[in-house]
């Protein structure tokens, strides 16, 4: 047995009353009951994923340099005149 797979027979999953408010989510919890992951349906709760994906790409980016509106149009306006 893999330690992947042995590590998910030492968790359980809990539906919490929050989680059953939301039908299609799942939490995983450790033996002391702390939650550890959470299962999300996605044919249930497809557009809820996408939203929270959209959240940690965007907190993955906060770092990154800003651009001006003013300048991304100049450089968008450069790419149209090389495209034409």
């Amino acid at each position: 047995m893999t330690a992947a797979i042995q590590s998910v027979n030492m968790i359980q999953v809990l539906q919490t009353k929050e989680a059953l408010m939301l039908k299609g989510i799942q939490f995983v919890v450790d033996k002391k009951g702390k939650k550890q992951a959470v299962l999300i349906d996605l044919n249930e709760c497809g557009d809820l994923w996408e939203d929270i994906y959209d959240v940690l790409v965007s907190q993955s980016r906060k770092n990154e340099p800003r651009v001006s509106w003013e300048e991304l149009k100049a450089e968008l306006g450069k790419e149209d005149l090389k495209v034409g």
